[in-house]
């Protein structure tokens, strides 16, 4: 069986966001008779600069036929300008006789352009998720998600998460023996599962409103208190709902998640360190109690701490050897 993969690209688009899932995708065929074939197609043709300087030879939209996946890769900014609207419209074009439609990082705006994604839950890079959710409405960005799955349309999040979605794609296609192998083959974990959290840096997230700010900036400072989101409202001088809205129209995720999160990047370097026991850092960083820090590492790394703990010292022993 043939299943022909199309890329979409454009002037200034992220090298990796195209060789990533065309790697996991060309390696399923080294592992199984699984009949991938490939095209990389721009509205033009012709050679396409990716934003790293590099050239790419790519076929004419309009000349591809039948397809099996259509994945629009992503930029390292929001894609803007007058080829968008006319890329969207061929997208569009293309989807219907395609068995699946996708796209890496901001690839998803072009996506959203499209109307493809109306009505469904997307991702993007958690950076531009709330730019999307604010520029398309009418489709349900979760800024939280690796990868997303929503009837034929699919989304992942910026750079290597979309070789997760393309494992998942394999997964699909072929089963989970293929899409792991194919994973070990790309010295990748199988798989971060699509709903497992981006690892954003909310520590450096300087959101656009000033109440947000503050009410980040005394979350940070306090996170051994409570932070409930009537505790940081009222901080932000803004209703409960107000607050709720706002912030998740700046950050992109609920004022839970993102506590969550900030406690978590607290507490990851003190896990890595292995100097205080779970207890104590459970404690410091607001979690209450080691069990409690125990279900948000599994949410947000899909590890325990004990886990996150070994590999760092796996990590300092292979560093110690390389260095005698």
């Amino acid at each position: 069986m043939s299943r022909h993969v199309c890329f979409v690209v454009y002037s200034g688009f992220v090298l990796l966001d195209l060789s990533g899932p065309l790697e996991a995708f060309s390696n399923a065929n080294r592992v199984s008779p699984s009949g991938y074939r490939f095209t990389v197609a721009s509205m033009e043709g012709g050679l396409i600069r990716a934003s790293s300087g590099l050239e790419v030879a790519t076929e004419a939209l309009d000349v591809v036929n039948t397809l099996d996946t259509l994945i629009i890769v992503g930029a390292p900014a929001v894609p803007t300008g007058p080829w968008v609207m006319p890329m969207a419209t061929a997208i569009r074009r293309m989807s219907s006789r395609s068995r699946r439609t996708a796209s890496v990082c901001t690839g998803a705006f072009v996506l959203a352009e499209s109307g493809l994604l109306d009505g469904r839950v997307a991702t993007t890079h958690w950076n531009y998720a709330p730019q999307l959710q604010a520029r398309y409405p009418s489709l349900r960005v979760d800024g939280d998600r690796i990868w997303t799955e929503d009837g034929n349309v699919w989304t992942s999040a910026g750079m290597s998460a979309g070789i997760d979605m393309a494992l998942a794609m394999i997964e699909q296609d072929l089963g989970k023996e293929v899409a792991r192998t194919v994973a070990r083959m790309l010295v990748v974990y199988y798989r971060r599962p699509g709903g497992q959290h981006q690892f954003s840096s909310l520590l450096d997230f300087d959101p656009g409103s000033d109440r947000i700010r503050t009410a980040l900036s005394y979350a940070r400072e306090h996170l051994r208190d409570d932070l409930s989101v009537e505790r940081l409202a009222d901080v932000a001088h803004m209703s409960v709902r107000q607050f709720g809205r706002v912030f998740a129209e700046a950050i992109g995720v609920t004022p839970a998640k993102a506590i969550e999160r900030l406690r978590i990047e607290a507490a990851r370097p003190l896990v890595e360190d292995g100097h205080q026991s779970f207890e104590e850092i459970a404690r410091s960083c607001g979690f209450g109690d080691a069990d409690h820090m125990l279900r948000s590492f599994l949410r947000v790394f899909g590890r325990t701490p004990k886990e996150v703990r070994r590999i760092a010292r796996q990590v300092e022993g292979n560093d110690k050897s390389g260095r005698r």
